[in-house]
């Protein structure tokens, strides 16, 4: 097995982080507790939400709030084939149908005009995806939704710390689901949320993350509870530990720090490639805050050496890199259903055929990216 010296992704667990854990695991309160509260707390005053639930994926904080808005079989939601696979899976979840929008050659972002295309009398929301860290032309987006009466749900997997023209996301559409997966730009090791300023969806989410119950049974081991609690409705299993949240409330205080230093990673990168005329580098508006998740650049039609032999060869020299993202209608369950082939999403099938993910962290060394960035430049160079 190959041993990366520069691995796709190092995690930014500081001394901190573990003595909060630590702290956690000393209090004799591990599951939902004041740390999640806090952590509710603290990141809708980050990202300008008047609520957040938070729960253990960015998939569940998708799949609660489609469920809350009552969005089931018959109804469809569109969304982008440029994601990871959850983004489509909770629509298929809910029973609802999942529709396709290409995307934007540049970014890879949902192309509005492509949603309004696919716009039916069935459709009741739209999920953009902002790639890597760039925002989705949420204007235009959410000019559409309103027209049509749609509600939007923000796949902000990607881009907690991103902002759109001054605006946080997590403030913008009528929900945004964030991810805290382990490689994500702040952590919980496991684990997302939701924000919202609908106070009805975040009320019908706490009880739905929560097997049904209401909201008597989150206090019902707290000095005063009642243990007596019910079921109103058949909910699921969503919520998120205090261990996790303990981790993420430090996190989140390091948040732009780790966006800084990621964006000086992504300016290097740019410094260095930017003239490989086999290579095509990210698009990103000057009007946004980029959170930098991803790094990805395009292995161009034109280069001697083909994307897998791009990553083969940069894997020889101890170089991890990934791909984002297979298109979700090259998935075998997909496929099963029946509704797309390939060449129906042209921009994004032309992305992947391209696209390769380079390492991106926030305390990826200079000369770790000259590393990066030289291998890359001899290969596609046909050296």
């Amino acid at each position: 097995m190959t041993a990366f010296r520069i691995p796709f992704f190092k995690p930014s667990i500081a001394e901190d982080d573990i003595a909060a854990v630590a702290e956690t695991l000393r209090s004799g309160w591990l599951t939902s507790g004041p740390n999640v509260k806090a952590l509710e707390e603290e990141l809708a005053a980050y990202c300008g939400a008047k609520h957040v639930n938070a729960v253990n994926s960015c998939t569940a904080a998708m799949h609660l709030a489609l469920r809350a808005w009552g969005i089931g079989p018959g109804d469809e939601v569109i969304t982008t084939p440029y994601t990871f696979s959850a983004t489509a899976t909770v629509i298929v979840h809910i029973g609802a149908t999942p529709v396709l929008a290409d995307v934007c050659d540049g970014d890879a972002n949902i192309d509005p005009e492509q949603i309004e295309r696919a716009i039916t009398p069935r459709t009741k929301a739209i999920i953009p995806v902002h790639f890597a860290g760039e925002p989705c032309d949420m204007d235009a987006i959410m000019e559409i939704a309103k027209r049509r009466g749609l509600k939007v749900l923000e796949d902000a997997a990607h881009a907690v710390g991103s902002a759109y023209r001054g605006r946080a996301i997590g403030s913008i559409g009528d929900a945004t689901a964030f991810s805290f997966y382990a490689t994500k730009n702040m952590t919980t090791g496991e684990g997302g949320a939701l924000a919202t300023d609908d106070s009805e969806l975040s009320d019908r989410v706490r009880v739905l993350t929560l097997h049904g119950m209401t909201k008597d049974a989150w206090n019902r081991y707290d000095v005063g509870g009642s243990w007596r609690y019910d079921v109103g409705e058949f909910g699921f299993k969503d919520n998120l530990t205090d261990l996790a949240a303990a981790l993420g409330r430090r996190q989140l205080q390091k948040l732009d720090l780790f966006t800084e230093r990621r964006t000086r990673v992504a300016q290097r990168y740019f410094a260095h490639l930017r003239n490989e005329e086999h290579l095509q580098l990210p698009a990103f508006s000057e009007e946004n805050r980029h959170a930098w998740h991803l790094f990805m650049v395009r292995v161009k039609p034109s280069s001697p050496v083909g994307r897998d032999d791009v990553i083969r060869k940069l894997a020889e020299r101890g170089i991890q890199t990934s791909v984002h993202f297979i298109p979700i209608h090259y998935h075998s369950a997909y496929k099963r259903l029946g509704y797309w082939k390939q060449g129906d999403f042209p921009v994004a099938e032309g992305i992947f055929e391209g696209a390769i993910s380079l390492p991106m962290y926030p305390d990826m060394t200079d000369a770790e990216v000259d590393e990066v960035c030289g291998a890359l430049l001899e290969i596609v160079g046909g050296e």
